[in-house]
């Protein structure tokens, strides 16, 4: 027995060190409107403490994050802790209408969660209407004190934040988009780190640097922040070693590119190994749907070794520009996205209680009657859609749905979502156009505690096919496969990688094809789960999980904070 007192005795010591070293760390976000210049032109645009992008939070794993965020813009705003697990903390989750009722402008609300057992880059944004073209940072976790990184430790660390701008208020942008039922315009210029960079006009001065010395590895930090747009990124005549994405981290790859869909973070490794010089870090459009217009401009930033000669480093010397792929280079971007693998054997749930098939792409709406042409400017006199199962979200207005299904309201949403589409179809060839116009309607998929899930999310050709960046809130999930064409059980399911299979928070759905997912629903509350491209999610491409508390404190979701706000 003295054996068992000792151990148990160590054991709650060593709890009680670990929970001392987590700290909470306190913020104060205030969203305002503010004059930026970019592109010869100044515009007022919404930020964080009037900065752009936001500030970067850094936290270590295990810490306790309290950010009290206030609206004193005229836009409502919610913020999304984007892959936070938010373990029984939906509440912090963020997204408007889904855990939460928008901050209205004159007010605020605090944000409460802890960070658990996630390392590596995530980040934070908006998640009302296209607040987050401007309203986004970086969220950096670090291991917990004592921990160390899987990798040597590198003597610097860079995040670099890729965004999309627009010579307009974003708003106004989308908000003439449902006027008239027609695509968006895309944006003016692609940034990194809020900077559009060398290629653009007015920009050049303010291009961003990030210097090193030879022989030393940065650990770059990257984050897809676009609006609308899949972006590849790559560094004049230097290799790029991943080692982690969406905080978890992988088995270590070497690559002369990567391609992230909006939402994904990629960590990787760059060691200077070349002649000093500068050399360009360049991002552009991975752009997938067929003869839809895209946003075809080039951001940089300058790698700048310190060593460089001076005349090197002069304003007038042009850095090495890396060769770029084609913006329709497929093959490409699946070579990055199906080399990831967790960096050993993980425990792939095998018994799978909800086999679930979601089909995901675009749609197009009759004119309604009686409406004018001008709010009909899709093609051939239609309305832009998208959907989930030929189920088009809709977003409640008048309360969220965490708080629908906490206190029990009717008539808010159904949880009647299809496990399967209603009807089966040729999803990647030829659509019958009876197919193209979706059912609007709130329904979600209802999930018992600690039970497991397998999706297979199917890309359509309606209208075009196309990437499309799937993320789930409150959940990180195995890929266990992607592929073109249409998913077949019989031919597909010997593909499935059931041993080191990569953990995500967002998958890149290949365009024309497929992608397999599987988690366990160990969080409970609702949790949507939606193409992260955001005019399609405008257009209905979501739909959520409602998980039920499972037994006891651990298992079941807070009680909703003070001070949520009203709706």
């Amino acid at each position: 027995m003295g054996g068992v007192s000792i151990s148990l005795c160590s054991c709650f010591i060593l709890l009680l060190l670990s929970t001392a070293n987590a700290k909470v760390r306190y913020h104060d976000f205030v969203v305002q409107t503010t004059p930026v210049k970019r592109l010869c032109k100044t515009q007022n645009a919404i930020t964080v403490n009037g900065m752009f992008p936001g500030p970067t939070l850094e936290v270590n794993n295990g810490d306790t994050l309290v950010v009290n965020v206030v609206n004193t813009a005229q836009y409502n705003v919610t913020i999304h802790w984007h892959g936070v697990r938010q373990i029984t903390t939906g509440w912090a989750d963020g997204p408007e209408f889904v855990t939460q009722c928008p901050i209205r402008p004159g007010g605020s609300y605090t944000y409460r969660f802890t960070i658990r057992g996630q390392e590596g880059t995530l980040w934070w944004h908006a998640h009302s209407s296209w607040i987050r073209a401007t309203v986004y940072g970086a969220l950096i976790i670090r291991p917990k004190q004592g921990d160390s990184y899987p990798f040597q430790k590198p003597k610097r660390e860079t995040a670099l934040l890729l965004g999309e701008w627009w010579n307009a208020d974003p708003i106004a942008v989308i908000r003439q988009a449902t006027r008239t039922g027609a695509a968006p315009n895309v944006s003016d210029a692609y940034t990194i780190n809020g900077q559009p960079g060398d290629l653009y006009n007015c920009s050049s001065k303010d291009t961003v640097i990030v210097p090193l010395d030879s022989g030393e590895t940065n650990l770059v930090r990257v984050v897809n922040a676009a609006l609308n747009q899949q972006l590849f990124l790559k560094v004049a005549n230097h290799k790029l070693t991943v080692v982690a994405a969406d905080a978890s981290y992988v088995k270590p790859f070497t690559t002369s590119v990567l391609m992230l869909g909006p939402g994904q973070t990629t960590d990787v490794l760059i060691t200077a190994d070349q002649p000093p010089a500068r050399y360009y870090i360049a991002a552009q459009a991975y752009a997938s749907a067929q003869g839809a217009p895209f946003d075809n401009t080039t951001t940089t930033a300058i790698l700048e070794y310190k060593s460089a000669p001076c005349p090197a480093k002069g304003p007038n010397v042009k850095p090495v520009m890396p060769r770029m792929p084609g913006f329709n280079d497929t093959a490409t971007a699946t070579a990055f996205t199906t080399s990831f693998r967790s960096p050993r054997r993980v425990e792939v749930p095998t018994k799978i209680d909800h086999n679930l098939f979601f089909t995901v792409g675009l749609g197009l709406n009759n004119c309604p009657p009686g409406a004018s042409s001008s709010s009909c400017q899709g093609p051939n006199g239609t309305r832009f859609t998208a959907s989930m199962n030929n189920v088009s979200f809709v977003l409640p207005s008048t309360l969220s749905l965490l708080q629908a299904h906490q206190q029990r309201v009717p008539g808010v949403f159904t949880t009647d979502f299809p496990a399967t589409p209603p009807v089966r179809y040729d999803y990647t060839g030829n659509v019958s156009r009876s197919l193209w116009q979706p059912v609007p309607g709130t329904k979600l998929y209802k999930l018992k505690y600690g039970e497991t899930v397998q999706v297979v999310v199917q890309g359509t050709s309606i209208f075009t096919a196309e990437n499309h960046p799937i993320h789930l809130h409150g959940y990180d999930f195995y890929i266990l496969a992607e592929g073109f064409g249409n998913f077949n059980p019989s031919r597909d399911s010997g593909k499935f990688n059931l041993i080191d299979p990569p953990l995500r928070n967002t998958a890149s759905v290949p365009v024309g094809g497929w992608t397999v997912i599987r988690f366990l629903a160990d969080n409970p509350g609702v949790w949507l789960m939606h193409c992260h491209l955001d005019v399609h999610i405008g257009w209905g491409l979501a739909t959520a999980f409602l998980v039920d508390n499972g037994v006891g404190e651990l298992e079941t979701l807070e009680a909703p904070p003070p001070g949520l706000p009203a709706c």
